[in-house]
């Protein structure tokens, strides 16, 4: 049974970092590309961040550059999402995907506010 379970979501305020977590289990975590979305109140799913299974290298939307690194561990089994320097208008639900096979976890809301 594939699993995707985000965690490490919560309130923080303008210019803070959280750190996302996003556990898999029941495929073979480390053959594929993942990937975090974001979807605010009233607005479309925004692809956040992607990463390659097999090659190191990293995508990222055009709002998160510079701010936002996604990263892996796949002894673990884990994708991460690093965000810094936080921006109200980051407030959304994040949730991680597997895009080849379109593997969704639940998601986990980032509130940004002062």
């Amino acid at each position: 049974q594939v699993k995707l379970v985000e965690s490490g979501g919560g309130l923080v305020q303008p210019g803070g970092a959280l750190q996302l977590s996003c556990a898999a289990s029941g495929f073979t975590f480390e053959n594929y590309a993942m990937r975090w979305y974001r979807q605010a109140p009233g607005k479309e799913r925004e692809l956040v961040a992607h990463i390659f299974s097999t090659i190191n290298k990293t995508i990222y939307g055009g709002s998160v550059q510079g701010r936002f690194t996604i990263s892996r561990d796949n002894a673990k089994n884990t994708l991460y999402l690093q965000m810094n320097n936080l921006k109200p208008e980051d407030t959304a639900i994040y949730t991680c995907s597997v895009p080849n096979k379109n593997y969704w976890g639940q998601g986990t809301q980032v509130t940004v506010s002062s």
